[in-house]
């Protein structure tokens, strides 16, 4: 397996285009200097003629494979690949036997594990002994952000090389090598190449397929323009994984958004969940989630304006209902923020937790029995209605305790007014209840 890509053309089929194009050397590949480049990383290990374990994380079409195959090439490694996916323990213990003798004959093995976070925490641990007897060098290749999905055990044996989406530039450039390979230009306008660049969502395997696909489609001399690339190729699904990184980043973007105040963002990132075919329903429960974190008593209809527009979209269905979200996405973000709720719960609940059972003070606490009457239960209580202003003033903390303030609202929105009336109850209580 260590011819460098090698591959069987069956009755004369032409490989396709991505295949023809791969590179034969780091110097030829494109899109990752940071790695690659003259100074890049993998150079520099091959430069000391000294390879560790490495998993190389980075979304699909980035050359992950391809620089695996590459580095087996350049070091005289034996380059083995099984894929976690059809793999499991059993098949592993296979390769983990041929490489053992292919060392005893003096030759290391690379082994090329293409979706490694699929393995499970048992089948990672089984790489933990061969690579720390040099058995193997492991090249692992993840879409799926390595601090989450690989044992913390097998991380601390191998370098994380991240590789980056090709950009606008090393697209252009795939392009260019393609035509070149073609021996002709693509059947495309300026503006269709500049769409084509951005349907491949900075996938370098992406961009050749859909150049493949343009170049079949078109007939002589023809040369199609935005919209008939776009009937010739359909449209790529966007990279997004429901259970995964790209759903938590975008969550993520869309709260940020929306706390930062940023209505136009906030509706982006919306859009692109909704496009992805995120569940609108998740996302109309994070708004719910945004209206109390963010923006609490501020202005209270947020909240009201967030439940509403889910159970909108719960009545409405697609695509009539995502509007009723996207109303509530604006909403959101240009409401007057606070957390001061927030903090306050968080700070009551620290408070309930180490404070323990402490009885409330006993003028506030029913007497149904005899007994408890003896006890004092309700002696002192003032109804506040009864009271000037309808406010007695009186403390409600267990006496162990003490009043303590959690709750600080900030001098904006609606909570302006909740500040007045704190401070005005503030000074009452102080004029009633002289220490």
């Amino acid at each position: 397996m260590n011819e460098l890509f090698a591959t069987t053309e069956t009755q004369g089929a032409p490989r396709p285009l991505a295949d023809r194009l791969r590179p034969k050397s780091l110097a030829e590949v494109s899109g990752q200097p940071h790695l690659t480049g003259a100074d890049g990383a993998l150079t520099r290990m091959i430069e000391s003629k000294s390879l560790g374990s490495m998993v190389f994380w980075g979304p699909p079409g980035t050359g992950k494979t391809t620089v695996a195959r590459l580095l087996s090439n350049e070091t005289d490694l034996y380059f083995e690949q099984i894929s976690a996916i059809f793999s499991g323990v059993a098949d592993l213990k296979k390769v983990f036997e041929a490489a053992r003798l292919r060392r005893s004959q003096g030759r290391q093995t690379l082994l090329f594990v293409d979706e490694i976070h699929r393995f499970n925490r048992s089948q990672q641990d089984s790489f933990l002994p061969v690579m720390e007897d040099g058995t193997i060098i492991l090249v692992g290749a993840t879409t799926e952000n390595p601090s989450f999905e690989l044992n913390a055990a097998l991380l601390s044996r191998a370098r994380v090389l991240t590789f980056k989406s090709h950009d606008e530039e090393s697209l252009t450039l795939l392009l260019g090598r393609a035509e070149a390979e073609m021996e002709k230009r693509l059947p495309l306008d300026e503006d269709a190449r500049a769409l084509l660049i951005t349907l491949a969502d900075g996938d370098g395997r992406a961009v050749l397929t859909l150049a493949e696909e343009a170049w079949r489609a078109a007939r002589e001399g023809e040369v199609f323009g935005p919209e008939d690339l776009l009937k010739v190729v359909q449209r790529r699904a966007p990279i997004y994984d429901k259970g995964q990184d790209g759903h938590y980043n975008l969550i993520s973007a869309l709260h940020k958004s929306v706390r930062g105040s940023d209505p136009d963002a906030a509706l982006y990132y919306f859009a692109r969940m909704i496009d992805a075919g995120e569940n609108p329903l998740f996302l109309g429960r994070r708004l719910v989630r945004m209206a109390v974190e963010d923006i609490g008593l501020a202005d209270p209809q947020a909240l009201v304006v967030a439940n509403a527009a889910k159970d909108a979209y719960d009545f409405l269905g697609s695509p009539e209902g995502e509007l009723a979200l996207a109303n509530a996405v604006v909403y959101l973000a240009t409401a007057p923020k606070s957390n001061a709720v927030y903090t306050a719960f968080k700070a009551a609940t620290q408070a309930a937790k180490f404070n323990g059972s402490l009885l409330p003070p006993k003028h506030i606490l029913n007497a149904p029995t005899k007994l408890m009457t003896e006890e004092g239960y309700g002696d002192g209580y003032r109804y506040d209605h009864d009271q000037p202003d309808a406010f007695s003033g009186q403390d409600y903390f267990p006496e162990k305790m003490g009043r303590r303030q959690f709750y600080k609202p900030p001098d904006r929105g609606f909570e302006r007014e909740i500040n007045k009336r704190l401070q005005y109850w503030n000074n009452l209580r102080r004029e009633r209840n002289p220490r």
